[in-house]
């Protein structure tokens, strides 16, 4: 027997409501996502913002787990530290791992492991060399490296002992705070030492041996903790693991940033701008050299830069502009490669790995501005030898054409390097006769008939 109308309506809401209760149930059992950001080379200026910003879209998608996997030789201690700020800072756990096999994290990857929440590795990777980087020229050996055997100790430098006693206590303080050994840490600053990741392991420098994400996941599922002064427990399981691309402006900046593109970037806008100077109204060297000298100072400035180098690079290319409109005999120009070799050498205050300038770009570089400033030096000779063409003072000895006569004796008008003037003659004149301008009075030309002009030639100035 059918149901009334009522009870079948009845029935259909609470089916309805059964529905979405279940559904609101399954996606309560869902764990929520984890969020994967993965740096492979030097940590830089581009690395910092990537993992800055991913940290945070990561706690505003509502992931439970950020993980860090790190590949990386080191990097900047500007950029090191801000990314260590964002991991104390933030709101989701982080956990910090050295993948895949035969990754390492050397020297500022150290320090991000030891901040992280949790620290795991892979197998057939290791972490360690955290002595900072002694800053100075390139090739310069740390004031902290120790003397060869039988040669005399040498004293360390206030700057070294200062820079390596902060890395100490930076570093012993992110191991007590996440209970890791910071005896270890210590000795990774002082002494250069690396350690392999099973033997990390036995010494309490990382929590997890995980091959890559997966597997850190499936080991992570149900254990706690703290984050912020608060205990979370984490549901990994069956999580989705969110692999999270550096996007367009990171790889712009991660370009700009490079020291031999700000290099390159550098050269081209300085000399876009000289050339726009020298020849007004090109328009397309003055924009391009004005954009690529921002792009340029604006890398620059997020690297660690020597200000004197830069002095030296800018005043080599103005030199070598300068060698072509003056003459010195090729002593600006000499002069300017010199310095243009010596500012390049100079331009990275660091010795860190990724951040050196290549020796065959530096050259490359300076015998193509030496080339340029040859062939800018040819042109300007050719051209101040050539004769004048143009003028008032030029017209004497050019041939003219009549065109039409005006009516006054002797007199006619003729087409001169494209322009009609007023011509005079001792003969008469016709059209289509070709004349010799032997003088100018005024706006008024004398001429001669071609082939009649000997005597001509005789009263007027030489051409």
């Amino acid at each position: 027997m059918p149901l009334p109308r009522s009870r079948r309506r009845h029935a259909g809401g609470a089916l309805f409501c059964l529905l979405g209760l279940l559904l609101a149930a399954c996606a309560l059992a869902a764990p929520a996502p984890v969020t994967l950001l993965s740096i492979d080379g030097p940590i830089g200026p581009a690395s910092a913002d990537y993992m800055v910003r991913g940290m945070a879209r990561a706690a505003s998608d509502g992931s439970q787990l950020v993980i860090l996997q790190m590949d990386t030789p080191g990097g900047l201690d500007t950029s090191m530290r801000a990314i260590i700020k964002a991991i104390l800072a933030s709101p989701v756990p982080v956990a910090g791992l050295i993948a895949p096999g035969g990754a390492r994290a050397a020297s500022a990857g150290t320090y991000i492991l030891y901040a992280s929440h949790i620290a795991a590795m892979a197998p057939g990777t290791n972490l360690g060399a955290a002595t900072p980087v002694q800053i100075g020229p390139p090739g310069a050996a740390p004031e902290s490296d120790k003397p060869p055997p039988g040669a005399a100790a040498r004293p360390e430098s206030a700057l070294a002992r200062k820079q390596v006693n902060d890395a100490t206590a930076y570093i012993r303080g992110l191991a007590q705070l996440r209970g890791r050994n910071a005896d270890w840490a210590e000795r990774a600053v002082r002494e250069a030492v690396s350690l392999p990741a099973e033997e990390a392991l036995k010494l309490r420098v990382i929590d997890y041996l995980a091959a890559d994400g997966e597997a850190l996941l499936r080991q992570l599922d149900g254990s706690k903790v703290t984050v912020l002064g608060q205990q979370r427990q984490l549901h990994t399981a069956g999580a989705t693991l969110v692999r999270v691309q550096p996007d367009w402006r990171v790889q712009l900046l991660s370009t700009i940033t490079s020291p031999t593109i700000a290099l390159l970037l550098l050269t081209v806008g300085v000399y876009g701008l000289v050339f726009e100077f020298i020849s007004p109204g090109a328009v397309a060297p003055g924009v391009v050299g004005a954009i690529c000298l921002l792009l340029a100072l604006y890398g620059l400035q997020l690297l660690p830069v020597n200000y004197a180098g830069l002095a030296l690079i800018l005043l080599a290319l103005l030199l070598m502009v300068a060698e072509a409109f003056l003459p010195s005999f090729g002593v600006l120009g000499i002069g300017g490669v010199a310095a243009f070799v010596a500012g390049a050498l100079m331009l990275i205050d660091t010795d860190l790995p990724g951040y050196g300038l290549p020796l065959g770009l530096i050259a490359t570089v300076a015998v193509a501005s030496a080339l340029l400033l040859g062939a800018i030096a040819t042109l300007a000779l050719k051209t101040r030898r050539r004769p004048r063409i143009a003028g008032l003072d030029d017209m004497v000895g050019g041939i003219a054409e009549v065109e039409a006569a005006p009516g006054a004796p002797h007199q006619a008008w003729a087409r001169l390097r494209g322009e009609t003037w007023r011509v005079a003659s001792t003969t008469p004149l016709r059209r289509g006769q070709r004349v010799r301008v032997v003088a100018r009075k005024g706006l008024l030309l004398d001429v001669v008939p071609i082939g009649d002009d000997t005597q001509g030639e005789s009263t007027c100035p030489p051409p």
